[in-house]
């Protein structure tokens, strides 16, 4: 009887999920165990206790970066992390991490921001450029220069550029509208190809680090006969979208640009004058015709735009930039995933409505309608399905149970997104209904009667009786 109560009070305690918020911050690079945070301290936790109960940390990522330790309850780093390697060029990387605790099921969010680091330098896409810029060339023209790339975010990003000292030669450092500084190289004085055919500068880019970090490339400059027109593109900017599901090869848009000059001087090439390995490795662009193409599968969930920047280039090396501005479209290609966090296996029958069973989390990666997911559960069963928090949701008892009328249950939890086709996804929890000694016995029959011999021997059989017990 002791037994059963315990296990009744075990399975009727309140659950609730504490949605407290921890904030750490650790710098990248940090080697594998480091401390992150006193989790058990700044949740008020009691360590015994915490033990005997049991907790399990769950990364919201697909990659699990940290380790909660029960003996201490420390939070720690399970691997070196490189901040530029999983959050790219976000201003603020930031890691979601939750602690689930069991007996009552308490869920805890937290969050670890991963700062930057001075660990890289600047970096040039060519370490060896050359330039061809005509004799008669009007000082003051501006010349677009490589932009160096730094990884890192603010201070320890590209501050400065300078050049080599050159009398013919200037440099002008420009901010673009997202902050990030370029370089363009001024013609201070007049060209004379006879005098020299040719001019070698070294440009430097220096982030903001302490120590600063540089990077530098070499320019050569060739001095060409006169060509004096550029090309032009039809438009500063393109923009083009399309659906993530686009065939490879599939033609998105064609550039055009054109030069008043002729012959060799008016024949355009067209190149990917800046984009990040990523972006240079989807598309592709038709150097003689300016065909922007796919060259490999895309992914919503990974980058849902791409910013890409060209060149077109005549035959004496005149050049102008230009951008092209890819939006990619959201098509349902994701599967809601249903993660079974917690759950119970036995539950007593005499369990009141309400008694929490299972702690589930559905998620759904597309965005729009085609990732709002709708859950239910499956058949007429006597429990239901409560939202909590987010993408949580708690299966509990919508009445008492009879383990005499169903002593099983398989309770299949569904969820549909809100696309065309919509997509789905199931899971099944098998639950057991304890018996508690809700019957009494009772009689086969309500009056049992029997005619015996006066004369009958001691421990003759006058009749038989039968009761039964509808419980275990």
């Amino acid at each position: 009887w002791w037994g059963r109560a315990l296990l009744w009070c075990v399975l009727v305690a309140e659950w609730k999920a504490a949605w407290g918020q921890l904030r750490y911050s650790v710098p990248e690079e940090m080697p594998k165990g480091s401390f992150v945070g006193d989790v058990a301290k700044d949740l008020a936790l009691d360590l015994p206790a915490l033990r005997a109960r049991g907790a399990r940390l769950f990364d919201t990522g697909r990659t699990q970066y940290f380790v909660f330790d029960l003996q201490n309850g420390h939070l720690s780093m399970k691997e070196r992390v490189d901040r530029e390697e999983i959050c790219a060029a976000v201003a603020k990387c930031v890691l979601n991490f939750e602690v689930l605790v069991k007996n009552p099921m308490n869920l805890y969010r937290g969050e670890v921001e991963i700062l930057d680091i001075n660990d890289n330098s600047p970096t040039f896409p060519e370490k060896n450029s050359v330039l061809e810029i005509s004799e008669y060339t009007t000082p003051g023209t501006r010349f677009p220069l490589e932009k160096a790339q730094d990884p890192d975010i603010g201070q320890n990003t590209i501050q400065t550029y300078s050049l080599s000292d050159n009398k013919h030669f200037s440099m002008d450092m420009q901010t673009g509208p997202d902050g990030s500084k370029f370089a363009e190289l001024v013609l201070a004085k007049a060209l004379d190809r006879e005098e020299a055919a040719f001019h070698e500068l070294v440009l430097r880019a220096s982030d903001g680090g302490e120590p600063p970090r540089t990077g530098t490339a070499r320019i050569r400059v060739v001095v060409l006969d006169a060509n004096d027109n550029a090309p032009v593109f039809s438009r500063a900017e393109y923009t083009v979208r399309v659906p993530e599901d686009v065939p490879v090869g599939s033609h998105l848009l064609t550039v055009n640009a054109t030069d008043a000059d002729d012959g060799t001087n008016s024949e355009i090439t067209y190149s990917f004058r800046e984009s990040t390995g990523k972006a240079s490795s989807i598309f592709y662009i038709d150097s003689k015709t300016g065909e922007l193409r796919i060259q490999r599968e895309l992914d919503y969930e990974d980058d849902d735009s791409y910013e890409l920047e060209i060149e077109a280039q005549d035959g004496a090396g005149l050049s102008t930039r230009g951008k092209i501005l890819v939006h990619i479209d959201d098509t349902n290609d994701n599967v809601p995933e249903i993660t079974v966090s917690s759950s119970v296996t036995d539950i007593a029958e005499d369990a009141p409505a309400g008694t929490v069973v299972a702690l589930l989390r559905v998620r759904d990666r597309d965005s729009g309608d085609n990732g709002e997911v709708m859950v239910n559960l499956q058949g007429s069963l006597p429990f239901r399905l409560e939202k909590t928090f987010e993408d949580y949701y708690r299966v509990v008892t919508a009445e008492e149970l009879d383990r005499e009328a169903v002593s099983e249950y398989n309770v299949t939890v569904r969820a549909a997104d809100g696309g065309s086709p919509s997509l789905w996804s199931s899971a099944v929890l098998s639950l057991r209904v304890l018996d508690v000694n809700d019957n009494a016995p009772v009689f086969a029959e309500a009056r049992y009667s029997a005619r015996v011999p006066e004369n009958n021997a001691a421990g003759a059989l006058l009749l038989r009786v039968r009761a039964a017990d509808a419980d275990w």
